[in-house]
């Protein structure tokens, strides 16, 4: 009892020293929570910084596209005004950009008469209020008011050195979940300790009722002794079944039959622990088993799809027979069929149709078969229907159709050449040329004449030009 007690004592020293520990660290634990939570809204501050350059950048953008845009149109109005055209040439193009120089210059001239506007009138309110008596108290309190500026801004860039310095000490998320799992392992221990001081608690109230009661105590340990008798022997029955195999059941005869306190610390069961481990020992061989079965069979039939073991489940002997029975009916098939060509012929079949075809894995073999067939059927209709509307023998080759197809497309561009040569008149190619040439020279200079009645008229349609200007005429009558 001295011993037990002292080895209490032990637990419960080390067990208060543990929830100790276990609170320091939750604690610290804390704190780190603290400072990520100020780290992450440090860093949504900056992504809001960040969002309002982008949107100043955005403006910025819009603000340019439209000034390029004005350039743009005020570029064309001048040229216009002055050549009473739409450019379209290369003397064009440096007119245009001459006018683009000119124009920068115009702007540059405007921004630097309203800026010496602006300082003008900024030297007249500086004249006025040096003329006031109120200047020299707002000198002193804006000069004051910068001091506490520079002070707090000093003191803002030494607090942001110092989180920069606290941050690079701070840990990484990996560590954090580290953290935090290790908090769970240490709450679970502490649940655990807690649970065996309780246990201690009652250990000792026991061993105050024990003393007075010592009968009760030892009717409660006999009953569970007969428990525990009653397991092993359900256990050694199991074991000295006939069904059980040949070897555990020769090594595990000889057991005990009846209940005997003495047989029991005298270890009558003994022999069950080394069948036990034994039988565990078989149990988890059957995964190399199932593993050396899946290679096997990958190897003698590749095209039988295995379902995936998961790793939380244990290996059925059902699966092992599975693989078994596939692997010896197609080993019997190879057997009836001896005319079947051998797996490599076979194979290399398949790894040829794989290269000619692109297909990169066996399983899309099948899909490809399939693609090429249809495709194979739809070129053999399309040369049907050719054939049949060309009126050429179904026995004709793919040569013939081809040629016959070029003949019909030399025809067809024969007959769009004589129809464009009766619609523009004359027979001369180089009197047509001409003529695209009059007509790209003249229709610039026409559109942009309609597009300047439109606007000054104010009219949508070119049909609304010729009622416009008679009523303009009548107006002016």
């Amino acid at each position: 009892m001295e011993s037990v007690k002292s080895k209490i004592g032990e637990m419960e020293d080390e067990s208060l020293n543990r929830v100790c520990q276990q609170q320091n660290k939750i604690k610290e634990l804390q704190k780190e929570h603290k400072a990520l939570q100020a780290k992450c809204e440090h860093y949504e501050k900056k992504q809001m910084e960040q969002q309002e350059t982008i949107a100043s950048l955005q403006k910025d953008i819009y603000r340019l596209t439209k000034e390029d845009e004005e350039r743009i149109i005020t570029r064309n109005r001048v040229f216009s005004y002055l050549c009473k055209r739409v450019p379209h040439t290369i003397l064009d193009r440096q007119l245009l950009c001459l006018i683009d120089y000119y124009e920068s210059k115009i702007r540059k001239f405007h921004k630097q008469r309203q800026y010496r506007e602006d300082e003008s009138q900024s030297e007249e309110d500086y004249r006025s209020l040096s003329a006031s008596p109120t200047y020299k108290g707002l000198l002193m309190s804006l000069q004051n008011q910068l001091k506490d500026s520079k002070s707090k801004i000093d003191a803002l860039l030494s607090e942001k050195v110092n989180l920069q310095k606290d941050l690079e000490t701070r840990p990484t998320q990996h560590e954090l979940r580290l953290y935090k799992q290790q908090v769970k392992k240490l709450e679970k221990a502490l649940k655990k300790s807690i649970k065996l001081q309780d246990l201690i608690s009652q250990k000792k109230a026991e061993d105050k009722e024990g003393k007075d009661e010592p009968s009760k105590d030892n009717q409660q340990q006999t009953l569970i002794d007969q428990r525990y008798f009653q397991v092993l022997r359900s256990i050694n029955s199991i074991i000295h079944n006939p069904r059980a195999p040949v070897i555990i059941y020769k090594q595990s005869k000889g057991g005990a039959q009846h209940f005997n306190r003495d047989l029991v610390q005298d270890c009558g069961f003994e022999h069950l622990v080394p069948i036990i481990e034994m039988w565990a020992d078989q149990l988890a061989s059957l995964k190399d088993l199932y593993k050396s079965l899946k290679i096997l069979s990958a190897g003698l039939v590749p095209w039988h799809n295995l379902k995936k073991q998961d790793e939380n489940e244990g290996v059925k002997v059902e699966d092992l027979l599975f693989i078994v029975d596939t692997m010896l009916e197609e080993v019997e098939n190879k057997e009836k069929d001896s005319n079947m060509p051998d797996f490599q012929i076979l194979r290399a079949i398949v790894s040829h149709f794989q290269k000619l075809f692109d297909v990169p894995s066996l399983t899309g073999v099948y899909p490809r078969m399939n693609e090429v067939y249809t495709r194979l059927g739809e070129v053999n209709n399309a040369v049907r229907n050719l054939q049949e509307l060309l009126e050429l023998d179904s026995s004709s080759s793919l040569c013939v159709l081809v040629s016959t197809v070029g003949k019909l497309c030399r025809l067809v561009n024969e007959d769009v050449n004589e129809q464009v040569m009766q619609v523009l008149g004359p027979e001369d190619l180089q009197s047509i040329i001409n003529k695209l040439e009059e007509h790209e020279e003249f229709f610039p200079a026409f559109q942009a004449f309609t597009n300047d009645l439109l606007e000054i008229l104010e009219i949508d349609d070119l049909d609304a030009i010729v009622p416009a200007v008679r009523k303009l005429k009548i107006l002016s009558h």
